[in-house]
């Protein structure tokens, strides 16, 4: 495998793309490729059994492609497909459930973690799990906020409605006294101000992103992957369904440079430029 293969990232939509932002930082010379399986977003209320189909054709298309290693920037995916497709794929697969569990047990004050994910994340119980593994002595709130993601792909991440859905959401969490909150989809950083400002500035926001690129980075530096860089790298990004949300949320991350999108027909296994 050569150093100058892609990393692979893939996510329901566009939320795995503040993902490809923190692996920037950490890695500026990999060359990435992205999906937004925005043909079926959101993941959140499908079967297990469609994520894992769904998972493991994005999975194949990225290897296909040359990825030598997968990001799994979906909590939804992380939680329910990835556990059984991880040991079917040649490549190291990283998710973002285990470093945002690992990042919340240890900044924890008070012991009173929450966490607000989709609800097929919330079902799996997955950072609960893995969080009490770490510390049982945590108590972990899971909440699930089904609306949040449609609301980023249609690019409306302030105002009257989104205040509202926050309010909604994150109000039993208040109550529960929680100091640290997990955001537990990567579609939910853009609207951190608004959840900033309902949970108040006493709470500590996680977001799994940042130990996510962490831990990527030391796996290809561990098995000698990792791009030393003598070209400016390239991103390609592909859509399964419209690309309009990577053009809108896009240009919210200047790291990221989205000229073309391409649509992708994974049932066929081809693409259209």
């Amino acid at each position: 495998m050569e150093r100058a293969q892609p990393v692979g990232v893939f996510d329901s939509g566009v939320g795995g793309l503040t993902v490809v932002k923190e692996i920037i930082k950490r890695l500026p010379c990999e060359n990435i490729i992205y999906i937004g399986d925005t043909a079926n977003v959101p993941y959140g209320g499908k079967p297990p059994q469609e994520l894992i189909r769904l998972g493991k054709n994005i999975i194949d298309f990225l290897i296909n492609q040359g990825a030598k290693a997968v990001v799994a920037a979906c909590n939804t995916s992380s939680s329910v497909s990835i556990p059984i497709l991880r040991d079917m794929c040649p490549v190291p697969v990283i998710d973002v459930i285990v470093p945002g569990a690992a990042n919340a047990a240890a900044v924890t004050r008070n012991g009173r973690v929450g966490v607000i994910a989709t609800e097929a994340t919330v079902k799996t119980g997955a950072y609960t799990r893995h969080i009490k593994a770490l510390s049982p002595g945590i108590s972990v709130y899971e909440v699930a906020c089904p609306r949040f993601v449609p609301l980023v792909e249609q690019g409306v991440l302030e105002g009257d409605e989104v205040e509202e859905v926050a309010n909604e959401y994150l109000q039993p969490l208040r109550r529960q006294g929680i100091d640290t909150l997990v955001i537990g989809c990567t579609h939910y950083p853009f609207l951190i101000p608004v959840i900033q400002k309902v949970m108040g500035k006493g709470v500590r926001l996680v977001d799994p992103a940042e130990e996510t690129a962490s831990r990527l980075r030391a796996t290809l530096l561990e098995r000698g992957l990792d791009n030393p860089g003598t070209t400016s790298p390239q991103y390609r990004f592909f859509a399964t369904g419209s690309s309009e949300s990577f053009f809108r949320v896009g240009k919210l991350l200047p790291e990221i440079d989205i000229r073309k999108v391409t649509t992708l027909k994974l049932e066929r296994g081809i693409w259209e430029g």
